[in-house]
């Protein structure tokens, strides 16, 4: 027995709201407005009007989110490394890297969180990571979880960067000098880092740009893969291919599947919760993989309490869950465009199945396609101010070829990275599909890249007007045949 969305998706919509309009009134530690909701609930719970109770703790939920985005504002505004950072002071910092390094030629970035500023505690902030040079060529080869001792200086966020600070970046650090490296101590992180270097590992038969187009299907890591053939995918309206999706965390499932089985069903529980803990340390946490693995978390809680939910739930349960617990997330793109694809599949894709034509294969591809499409449009027109017009059909022969791939290149890596000791011939033999099938996927890209038509927001309303009008036009034409009979009937 589903249960309906209506109440979690007005929840959502409320807290969304409220989170907009904390933005609006600037940071602040929001007591107020944490007491306003603590009356609110207090008296939500003391009426009896079903229809007041709901209407007072929706305001709660908008009040909450209005709270918590003023307190992550405030936390921006206030932090120990506010001085620092206005004043560009200098320092020697202790810092642990939160994402792998982002390296172009002569420069690395990384997101990292200051543990010590000249030795004395800097409340765990996070600031960018700025290096070049020498330091940036070090720097480039550690990953998530790994420690750093660097002396450089402070600086505000500028530029392009001002984005990091809806990652709860206070500022950056430009570092002159590395000091010390010590690797990731946190378990989860060891382990995780070391699957990833496995699975990669079997990947070693491949050319350099395609293994680092592979780790991107497979790990959403696209740090290797060359501008212009990133610039290809997005062109095309491909670049979703390479950010890790609820495609990718099913099958991590289901390839752990047999040996949950054999666990009792609270070891199933725990067992299918730990991969996806681990599968999201493993890809870095990105927005589009906290969306996929709190919905499949949320699925898999459901399932054991034996209370199945409707897509739809799910994914507004999720992401009530995530808004709540970083308001940030309301500004990141690839979190909206994940959410929206998702929500457009689970609404669309199968009436658009049932009212196409064609083999089954074709219809349900082009179905999963077009609702994507038509559901990410409002959020990337707006955005980035166009979308290729040859998205769709790019996206109708990318993605038959994209799903194979994921699968066969998480095998290929696992099996790859257990035989390349004794037998290196057998990772070169499995990369020979693997090869194959990116190769194609790259040919797509680049046809579909070389299609220069866009549709654009003025192209939308003519799209929506035109649409309009045929759909009064097919209107009109039926109810003057459905009249003609009614009047012929009427004379006799």
């Amino acid at each position: 027995m589903t249960s309906t969305p209506w109440g979690p998706a007005a929840a959502l919509v409320v807290l969304i709201a409220g989170i907009l309009a904390g933005e609006a009134r600037g940071g602040g530690a929001a007591m107020g407005v944490l007491a306003v909701a603590a009356v609110t609930a207090t008296a939500a719970w003391a009426v009896r009007s079903r229809t007041v109770r709901a209407v007072l703790l929706l305001a709660v939920v908008g009040l909450v989110g209005a709270a918590l985005m003023q307190r992550a504002l405030h936390g921006l505004e206030r932090s120990p490394l506010a001085v620092a950072v206005i004043h560009e002071q200098s320092a020697t910092v202790k810092v642990t890297l939160l994402d792998d390094p982002d390296s172009a030629r002569f420069a690395t970035r990384v997101l990292v969180r200051v543990d010590a500023r000249n030795g004395h505690d800097a409340g765990a902030r996070r600031v960018l990571l700025r290096a070049s040079g020498d330091v940036a060529a070090r720097l480039r080869i550690l990953a998530a979880g790994d420690g750093a001792t660097l002396s450089g200086w402070f600086a505000p966020l500028d530029g392009f960067d001002t984005r990091f600070a809806w990652r709860h970046a206070v500022g950056s650090f430009h570092a002159s000098k590395l000091l010390r490296v010590t690797h990731a101590r946190a378990p989860l992180l060891r382990v995780a880092n070391a699957l990833r270097d496995f699975v990669l590992g079997g990947t070693r038969g491949l050319a350099p740009v395609d293994r680092a187009l592979l780790a991107g299907f497979i790990l959403g890591d696209t740090r290797g893969v060359p501008s212009t053939l990133t610039d290809d995918f997005r062109a095309a309206g491909l670049s979703h291919l390479t950010a890790v999706s609820g495609e990718n965390v099913a099958f991590v499932l289901a390839l752990v599947a047999p040996v949950l089985r054999r666990c009792s069903l609270r070891g199933r529980l725990v067992g299918a919760l730990s991969v996806l803990v681990l599968f999201g340390t493993m890809t870095r946490w990105e927005p589009s993989v906290l969306r996929a693995v709190v919905m499949a978390a949320i699925a898999v809680l459901a399932g054991h309490l034996g209370r199945p939910q409707h897509g739809v739930r799910v994914l507004v349960l999720a992401a009530l869950l995530l808004l709540a617990a970083d308001p940030f997330l309301v500004h990141s793109v690839g979190f909206v465009l994940s959410c929206a694809a998702s929500l457009g599949i689970t609404l669309l894709a199968r009436p658009l199945t049932a009212r196409l034509r064609g083999p089954a294969w074709f219809r349900e591809v082009l179905a999963v396609t077009l609702a994507a499409q038509l559901a990410v449009a409002p959020v990337i027109i707006p955005v980035f101010g166009s979308m290729p017009i040859v998205a769709l059909p790019a996206n109708l022969v990318a993605v038959p070829l994209a799903a194979p791939l994921t699968v066969w290149g998480i095998l290929a890596g696992v099996v790859g990275g257990l035989t390349a000791g004794w037998a290196p011939a057998v990772p070169r033999l499995l990369a020979v599909p693997t090869t194959a099938l990116l190769h194609g996927l790259v040919a797509v890209a680049s046809v579909a890249a070389s299609v220069p038509l866009a549709v654009d927001g003025r192209a939308v309303w003519g799209i929506v007007a035109a649409s309009a009008l045929l759909t009064a036009l097919v209107w009109w034409h039926r109810s003057r045949a459905r009249a003609g009979p009614r009047r012929a009937h009427a004379d006799a």
